[in-house]
């Protein structure tokens, strides 16, 4: 495939991983760095992300693709005005939720040239500081609403993501939103209120240090996520949130009543019907 000269705006977790892939791929001819935050640029500068760092217009106007790597609040507001100021680029998001995304540039004359994504994955870590070697290794990648996108675009977007070692999915937008709810961002819920509870019920910090078994780090493992970026996918994905937390509260309550009537068999298939996901799961 063709390198290209590539701006990541978002030079945190997510953008820094992907351009350590994109440098390991020879996918890039040239990296440029945008972010907010001054300390995330010296920090990408220095870990060698990227080659050079540059004002938002400045980077757009060079490079040939531009990757948005930012909380979804601040695509909705930004994507707006980076279709305006491109004239041919490649511009891909890489952000959790789309239908609200896709929707804010619907009617825009230079829709084709945008690419909606979200690969599935992360950590609960943020910040350059952050960045792994080899993410997206073996991961999914969901493309949305690919009829939209212009067919270059499209085609050099699939193949960087091929030669990531990402396998491809093609999904709408409102379907896309439903099932990251369902498989991720309940997930997200269920950790920061497994947290909660835990710090509001057990005052000695020791204890939950000292006695915390592996199965309570992996589930807790995401509440360490950043607010920032997900208070946002929470908000913009807020009708399929509410569904997927209702129905997690009603199994919730389902065991709660079971232990309460001391309910032996119920709770038994609860766990059992629970353990139908090694099908999926292996």
């Amino acid at each position: 495939m063709e390198r290209k000269k590539v701006a990541i705006i978002g030079v945190g977790l997510i953008g820094g991983s992907l351009a350590i892939r994109l440098h390991e791929r020879k996918i890039s001819s040239r990296l440029i760095g945008v972010d907010v935050n001054p300390d995330h640029l010296e920090k990408a500068m220095e870990m060698e992300l990227v080659d050079e760092v540059l004002p938002m217009s400045e980077a757009i106007a060079a490079a040939e693709v531009v990757v948005l790597a930012i909380p979804v609040d601040k695509l909705v507001t930004m994507l707006p005005s980076i279709m305006d100021q491109i004239n041919n680029q490649i511009v891909i998001d890489l952000g959790s939720t789309k239908a609200q995304l896709i929707n804010v540039i619907k009617d825009h004359p230079k829709r084709g040239r945008y690419v909606a994504t979200h690969p599935m994955w992360g950590t609960e870590y943020s910040g350059p500081q952050a960045a792994v070697r080899g993410a997206y290794e073996n991961k999914a990648v969901i493309i949305c609403n690919p009829q939209d996108s212009d067919e270059d675009a499209l085609i050099w977007t699939k193949e960087m993501y091929k030669k990531i070692g990402m396998h491809l999915l093609e999904m709408e937008a409102g379907a896309h939103d439903l099932h990251a709810a369902y498989v991720s961002h309940i997930s997200h819920i269920t950790s920061f209120a497994l947290a909660n509870t835990v710090l509001e019920k057990e005052k000695e910090d020791k204890a939950i240090f000292e006695m915390a078994s592996a199965g309570f780090e992996s589930t807790v493992r995401l509440a360490k996520s950043n607010p920032a970026m997900w208070v946002p996918i929470f908000m913009q994905n807020k009708i399929n949130v509410l569904d997927v937390l209702t129905e997690h509260i009603a199994q919730l309550t389902r065991f709660k009543e079971s232990i309460e009537k001391d309910d032996t068999q119920s709770l038994q298939t609860l766990i059992s019907d629970a353990n139908k996901i090694r099908r999926i799961l292996k």
